[in-house]
C-alpha cells in the first residue's frame, strides 16, 4: 500500500515545542503536520517515538560511524563530566585536546602535522580558509585573497563555506554578504559518460585543467586556496575521476595555492582510510575535519595543517607574547569532545572498524547497484562505504518522490537521507551484511512503489 503521511503520527507526549521551533535544513511546515520523532538510538538503530526501530543508513548525518551508544564512549562521557566539564581554550590547555591533536597528526598524511580545533565542520572550512589567507599575507603575498571551490560542492553553513560551496541553494538568499573574489571548478559529474560507475570514473580527469583557465582569468598572484571534498557527499555523492585530484595538486604547487580538502565526511574512515587524501594518494596543505572524530556524539570539528603554515604563523615579527592567529573558539577542545574523540578513536582503531569499512564496500556496491533497472532509476555511484541513487523526478514536483521514499523507507525500518531526488547512503561501520542487503531491499520496495506520481 501507498504510504499516507496522514497515518503517521509521533507520540503526541514527544511533541512538546514543536511550535516554537525552527528545524534546520527541514520543510518545517510539512513537518509540522507529518512529524517524525527519534527518542533513542543503540548500535546501528535508532527508535522512533512510536516505538520502531530503524536501521540507520546514513550513520546519523555522516557522522555515527561506530554505531549509537556506544559503551566506551558513553563511559568517556561520564568520566570527563565529573573530572573536568569545561576548561577555557585561551591561555589555558588540557591534556586530553594536547593528545587528541597528537594522534589525530598520527593518522594523518605525512607532513600535516598540526591541529586547530573547532566545533564543526563550518567552523573548520572558515578557519582554513583564514589560515590559507593569513599565511599568504604573512609571507608578503597580500594580494592572495581569492578562494577556487567547486560546483555543487558543501563546505558548511558560515560565510566562507557557502561562498567557497556550489550548492545554489545555500547561496541564493545570501548572494549580497558573501566573500568577495570567490571562483568555482565545474563539479565532476556527467550522467552521460559516468552513469552506473563502480568506484572512480575514469572519464573526466581533463575537468581539473579547468583551474589552468581560472589561473589565467585571475592570476595565480590573487589566487589563496582551492578547497574540494576528496568525495562530495553532501550533493550526492560525486566520486572523483580517476587522476582529477593529482592534477588539481600538481597545478595548485606549481602556481603556489594552497590545497585544502574538506574531510568533515570522509575523514575518520569513510573510504576505507583515516582520511580519503590517503585513499586518494594525494596530499593536501590543509584537512578540515568533524562529524567523525566524536561519533556526532559532541559537536567538534579542527583544521589538520602542513606544518610550513603554522610555522609561518609562528615565524611572524612581533613579541613572543603576541597572539599570532587571532581566531578560535569558546568551546576550541572542549573536554568533553576531547574525551569522547579519544574513545571514538579507540574504538575505530583497537576494533579495526576503518578495515571493516573497506571490507563492506563490495556488499554495499553489489547492493546498490543492484536496483539498475528499478523504475525511475538514472544512476548509481559508490565508493568507499558510501553510494547513492538518483531518481527520475516526479513531473514539476523536484525533490517530492525522494522525500516519499524517506517516509515509505521509514515505515519499514529504514532511516535514508535524501538530498533534491538523490538517495545517500553512509552506513555504520559496524553494520551487518543482512543489514545492508534489508537496506536495499528496503529501499527496492519504495522506488517501486514511487514509479507514478502520488
Amino acid at each position: 500500500m501507498p504510504f499516507n503521511p496522514a497515518t503517521e503520527t509521533a507520540d503526541p507526549a514527544t511533541l512538546d515545542g514543536l511550535a516554537q521551533t525552527w528545524l534546520p535544513f527541514t520543510p518545517n511546515r510539512y513537518f509540522k503536520r507529518h512529524p517524525k520523532v527519534v527518542v533513542g538510538a543503540s548500535g546501528a538503530h535508532y527508535r522512533t517515538s512510536d516505538g520502531r526501530e530503524l536501521f540507520d543508513a546514513l550513520s546519523g548525518l555522516w557522522c555515527c560511524p561506530i554505531g549509537h551508544a556506544h559503551p566506551r564512549v558513553v563511559e568517556a562521557l561520564s568520566r570527563q563530566a565529573a573530572e573536568l566539564d569545561y576548561a577555557p581554550a585561551f591561555q589555558v590547555a588540557h591534556p586530553g585536546a594536547l593528545k587528541l591533536a597528537r594522534r589525530i597528526t598520527e593518522l594523518a598524511p605525512a607532513g600535516l602535522g598540526k591541529v586547530f580545533f573547532t566545533n564543526s565542520g563550518s567552523e573548520s572550512v572558515d578557519t582554513a580558509i583564514k589560515m590559507a589567507i593569513g599565511y599568504h599575507r604573512l609571507r608578503g603575498e597580500g594580494g592572495r585573497h581569492r578562494i577556487i571551490g567547486r560546483e555543487r560542492g558543501y563546505h558548511g553553513v558560515g560565510f566562507g563555506g557557502i561562498s567557497a560551496g556550489g550548492m545554489v541553494a545555500n547561496r541564493k538568499m545570501f548572494g549580497s554578504v558573501m566573500l568577495p573574489g570567490v571562483d568555482h571548478l565545474p563539479h565532476t559529474w556527467s550522467p552521460q559518460h559516468m552513469a552506473f560507475s563502480k568506484g572512480q570514473p575514469t572519464w573526466g580527469t581533463h575537468l581539473a585543467d579547468e583551474l589552468e583557465r581560472l589561473i589565467g582569468l585571475h592570476d595565480a598572484s590573487t589566487i589563496a586556496a582551492v578547497i574540494v571534498e576528496p568525495v562530495q557527499g553532501s550533493t550526492g555523492v560525486i566520486v572523483p575521476p580517476v587522476g582529477y585530484l593529482q592534477k588539481l595538486r600538481e597545478t595548485c604547487t606549481r602556481h603556489g595555492i594552497l590545497l585544502i580538502f574538506d574531510e568533515v565526511i570522509t575523514g575518520f574512515g569513510r573510504l576505507g582510510t583515516a582520511f580519503g587524501a590517503q585513499r586518494l594518494d594525494v596530499t593536501p596543505d590543509l584537512i578540515t575535519f568533524a562529524k567523525g572524530i566524536t561519533n556526532g556524539t559532541v559537536p567538534m570539528g579542527g583544521v589538520i595543517v602542513q606544518g610550513d603554515i603554522h610555522d609561518t604563523f609562528m615565524g611572524v615579527q612581533a613579541p613572543e607574547y603576541a597572539v599570532e592567529f587571532m581566531h578560535g573558539y569558546t568551546y576550541s577542545g572542549h573536554p568533553m569532545a576531547s574525551a569522547v574523540g579519544h574513545a571514538v578513536l579507540d574504538v575505530l582503531l583497537g576494533d579495526g572498524l576503518i578495515e571493516r569499512a573497506r571490507s563492506l564496500e563490495p556488499v554495499l556496491e553489489e547492493g546498490l547497484h543492484s536496483l539498475k533497472g528499478e523504475p525511475g532509476v538514472t544512476d548509481i555511484r559508490n565508493f568507499g562505504f558510501c553510494g547513492a541513487v538518483d531518481l527520475q523526478s516526479w513531473p514539476g514536483q523536484p525533490g517530492r518522490r525522494a522525500l516519499r521514499v524517506f517516509e515509505i523507507a521509514m515505515t519499514m525500518g529504514v532511516l535514508l537521507r535524501f538530498t533534491g531526488d538523490t538517495i545517500a547512503m553512509g552506513p555504520p561501520f559496524i553494520a551487518t551484511h543482512d543489514e545492508l542487503h534489508k537496506m536495499v531491499d528496503v529501499l527496492r520496495s519504495a522506488i517501486r512503489l514511487t514509479a507514478d506520481p502520488q
